[in-house]
């Protein structure tokens, strides 16, 4: 909603921030759920649906552990469900950035969740902007790892984006954070 000058009004504005957050958090279990998926070898419409049951509505939140109740759900099923649609697509994209001595059958399982739910936004969510994806993501690598992994998560990233979407790398083009 903006105003009549096309500026944004006080509600857009406020909103923004809040909309972030569920987009973060619906983000983060997103990669929670394809690990799942992965490693269990599940269904993924089955994992969406049981993250939306109990993970996405708890008022149960363990100490220390991230508050997914705050999560857009429609993002969220749109990533991990698209992450399944796009398998192909993804894994190609990802094949072409990743170095030869780390192909994806070589990653951390988190990583390797991490990296195909980023190529994904960043293969379909062009509303989105490349760099909020990378620094959301390295942010969830963060979270998980503190070793190497986030930078290597950010190299990779930063090489597929700069691939899928190199007009959001053309200097003076600023996409804005539309989020």
């Amino acid at each position: 909603m903006t105003g009549d000058d096309d500026t944004p009004t006080a509600s857009t504005a406020s909103s923004r921030p809040r909309r972030a957050a569920q987009r973060s958090a619906a983000r983060l279990a997103a990669v929670q759920a394809r690990y799942q998926i992965e490693s269990r070898g599940m269904d993924p419409q089955a994992v969406v649906e049981e993250f939306r049951r109990h993970r996405l509505t708890s008022d149960d939140v363990d100490e220390g552990q991230p508050d997914l109740t705050k999560a857009d759900t429609k993002h969220f099923a749109a990533l991990v469900l698209g992450t399944d649609m796009r398998a192909g697509e993804i894994a190609e994209a990802l094949d072409g950035v990743l170095p030869a001595d780390w192909p994806r059958a070589r990653l951390d399982r988190v990583v390797h969740a991490i990296l195909i739910t980023a190529c994904f936004e960043l293969l379909a969510r062009d509303d989105v902007p490349a760099r909020v994806a990378i620094d959301e993501y390295v942010s969830i690598a963060r979270a998980f790892f503190a070793g190497v992994e986030p930078n290597f998560v950010n190299g990779v990233l930063d090489a597929l984006a700069r691939k899928l979407r190199p007009s959001d790398f053309v200097p003076g083009h600023d996409r804005g954070s539309r989020e």
